[in-house]
């Protein structure tokens, strides 16, 4: 299994294969070609100074008479723990606020309208070993612990939305916690949240040990600049989370994930693009770099040995367009800021090629899934 010294898909393929191998074999891995983004020298000075990756990239949609481009500009942010993690919490918050608002630095320079950072990114991700102390101290209130409030002094400084997954305490209901991303206006308005749907229960994955599947549905959240959601990480297994957002008015999905290459690294690729494909809007697949070690061994369901480590978490963040196009990914190895630039009419303008909402029998399948969740249901399998 690959890990730190593997950097990247794109990397290998543009070492090894020849200019003219490589345009097709991208035209089949990656669909339509996005086009690479001029962004301003002194970012990718800025990005080379912080010892972090950047890469920008353009998505076409076709000019309309009746409508105005809607063009947007993303930024997706991956990133390793600074700090070991047993350094005292306080610590490791401080230095991944101050990472990364010199990455939102950047984001602000190459004009990023929405950025989304990559899930429980305050913290180390922790939930594999099941202790609590400390862990569960790494929690806030998601309306006005010390992060949102300095996520909503990067959004007014630099007029830009920012989503913000954290692990939340709920105070006003029982001091419950809850793996929950925050959103907050380019104003500096906090919109709203949205819960983690559905919670693993794969190997190393304990995180049923803190919280619980979320309860506030799939909420879309009207910002400036376009219509939002976030599919937090293992709700990208679930194609019907994908399509509530979608239902729901979505133009852009955010996934900010934690995920280990042994698990899920030949699904990753597949998923968020495949869900953008089959619900008519943008998605954002965002994974955490690197190694986190952890002060206690613990074991889990999948029969290894008691270990330290949850794996390799193998960035690789991209984008993925309606039409079934992406971006490149994000190395494999390094801190990094993905700008992608976004027209939203392509939303529509998919939509009405292949109107895969329009002869979706939603209603159809919405029945038949009542009936089967039934204590008598009986399958309808045809016998001869």
């Amino acid at each position: 299994m690959a890990g730190a010294g593997f950097e990247s898909l794109e990397r290998c393929l543009e070492k090894h294969l020849p200019l003219a191998d490589l345009q097709e074999v991208k035209r089949i891995l990656y669909g339509k070609e996005t086009r690479k983004l001029d962004l301003p020298s002194r970012a990718f000075e800025a990005a080379s100074k912080g010892d972090f990756e950047l890469q920008g990239y353009a998505f076409q949609a076709l000019t309309e008479q009746q409508r105005r481009p809607r063009t947007v500009r993303m930024g997706l942010v991956q990133n390793r723990t600074p700090l070991p993690a047993d350094t005292p919490v306080v610590k490791q918050v401080t230095a991944l606020h101050r990472r990364i608002e010199a990455i939102v630095e950047v984001a602000a320079m190459c004009g990023v309208n929405i950025i989304c950072f990559q899930e429980a990114w305050t913290m180390p991700f922790a939930f594999c070993t099941r202790e609590k102390l400390p862990w569960t101290e790494f929690a806030e209130s998601a309306e006005d612990g010390p992060t949102t409030k300095f996520c909503q002094e990067l959004a007014r400084k630099h007029d830009m939305v920012v989503v913000s997954p954290i692990l939340e305490r709920d105070t006003e209901h029982g001091d419950i916690l809850w793996n929950t991303a925050v959103v907050i206006s380019n104003s500096g308005a906090v919109l709203g949240k949205t819960r983690k749907n559905h919670i693993p229960r794969v190997g190393d994955f304990n995180e049923s040990t803190y919280y619980m599947e979320g309860n506030l549905g799939h909420p879309v959240f009207q910002t400036q600049f376009g219509r939002i959601a976030v599919n937090i990480c293992y709700g990208r297994h679930h194609p019907l989370n994908w399509l509530m957002y979608s239902i729901n008015g979505a133009e852009v999905i955010f996934n900010p994930s934690a995920t280990i290459g042994v698990l899920s690294e030949s699904l990753w690729p597949i998923e968020a693009r495949n869900a953008a494909i089959a619900n008519h809007c943008f998605t954002c697949a965002i994974n955490r770099v690197g190694e986190e070690l952890f002060p206690n061994e613990f074991t889990s369901g999948d029969g290894k040995k008691a270990h330290r480590d949850f794996g390799y978490f193998y960035g690789s963040s991209y984008v993925a367009a309606p039409d079934g196009s992406r971006t490149p990914g994000l190395s494999r190895n390094r801190d990094g800021l993905l700008v992608t630039e976004l027209d939203l009419n392509l939303c529509r303008q998919v939509n009405d090629i292949w109107g895969f909402k329009m002869t979706g029998r939603y209603e159809m399948y919405a029945r038949e899934l009542a009936e089967a969740v039934q204590p008598n249901y009986s399958p309808k399998i045809v016998k001869e």
